[in-house]
């Protein structure tokens, strides 16, 4: 959620999660914007495409949303008119300029950023984990970009968000191996990171699971990606059985922001699950609204209803909702 606030002499947020260094000055800015991505899947378990925006109810906490921007995979997004009807949204339109700080390219594809795990827990895999990622960052949509970010200890940005793939792997095969695992600090960073990016993003967590560094609670950096808006995918090389209370964590994680958590032990297994992340990412709607007048300052219920018949028997899977943040 993209959220403005108040700040004199500090940080001042801007629309779209940006921050500006406040020199003796006072900004404040009145975006107050829910970037919100899903997925539909029918009985099967097959995505269900070409949803229009009519074909939905957005609710926060039994609120009617106006939806402002609608976009199918890596699709543009579409403006709605007053009426229904869809147009291009444009570099110079004034709802672009609001949404995505001047441009509107920031609404087209996925900003996707890759946190990989090469603690000590990782040595034995690490080769293999580099050629997954590798394999997933080759087959990304051209408009997507993809920053790669590893952790032991601490955080290293290997690769800052950049279409250019090439620069995203040398930056991944520049990766060494650490010692101790901080993923949650570590993941807690990537987010805020992610936070100051407008548009569309992603958080892939690859890990081995145990955390022994961080100082950060997983529930604590749970609630930042829940309340931005960024789904988070993660990736354990563990089986499912072996480290309950990880497994218990990711799948929580996973579930609270909208994204999946897979357990990928072989190598095999974890490029089927990068591939079923890419499917994922192409197949999702984003929706942009600017909520309707709320006097809960606390959580925020949000329901994606489908309003025809066959939505009925359809499935959404998105993030339950969001903490506003005070003005």
């Amino acid at each position: 959620m993209a959220r403005g606030g108040l700040i004199a002499g500090g940080l001042a947020a801007l629309g779209g999660g940006c921050w500006l260094l406040a020199q003796d000055a006072t900004f404040r800015a009145s975006v107050d914007l829910v970037v919100l991505s899903f997925t539909v899947t029918d009985s099967k378990g097959k995505y269900v495409n070409g949803l229009k925006p009519s074909d939905f109810r957005i609710l926060e906490d039994g609120i009617r949303q106006k939806i402002s921007t609608f976009s199918e995979g890596n699709r543009p997004a579409m403006q709605i008119a007053a009426d229904g009807s869809m147009k291009p949204l444009l570099p110079n339109d004034p709802e672009a300029a609001k949404l995505a700080a001047g441009t509107s390219e920031a609404f087209v594809g996925t900003n996707v950023f890759v946190l990989f795990d090469t603690s000590n827990f990782m040595y034995k895999g690490f080769v293999y984990a580099e050629d997954a990622i590798a394999d997933f960052v080759r087959g990304l949509d051209r408009a997507d970009s993809v920053a790669v970010y590893t952790f032991s200890r601490n955080l290293s940005r290997a690769a800052e968000l950049t279409q250019d793939r090439g620069e995203a792997l040398l930056g991944l095969r520049k990766s060494v191996a650490g010692d101790s695992t901080a993923l949650y600090n570590g993941l807690l960073l990537t987010l805020r990171d992610a936070a100051k990016v407008p548009g569309r993003k992603v958080v892939i967590v690859f890990s081995n699971g145990p955390d022994n560094a961080s100082m950060v609670a997983p529930d604590d950096v749970r609630a930042v990606a829940e309340d931005e808006g960024i789904p988070i995918y993660v990736i354990s090389t563990n089986d499912v059985g072996s480290d309950s209370i990880s497994s218990s964590v990711f799948r929580r994680i996973a579930t609270r922001t909208g994204g999946k958590a897979y357990w990928a032990k072989t190598w095999q297994k974890q490029v089927e699950a990068f591939e079923s992340i890419r499917e994922d990412l192409g197949n999702s709607y984003t929706v942009t609204y600017y909520p309707a007048a709320n006097p809960n300052e606390g959580f925020r219920k949000i329901d994606i209803q489908i309003v025809t018949d066959a939505g009925k028997k359809y499935r959404v899977r998105a993030r339950p909702g969001y903490r506003p943040r005070a003005n």
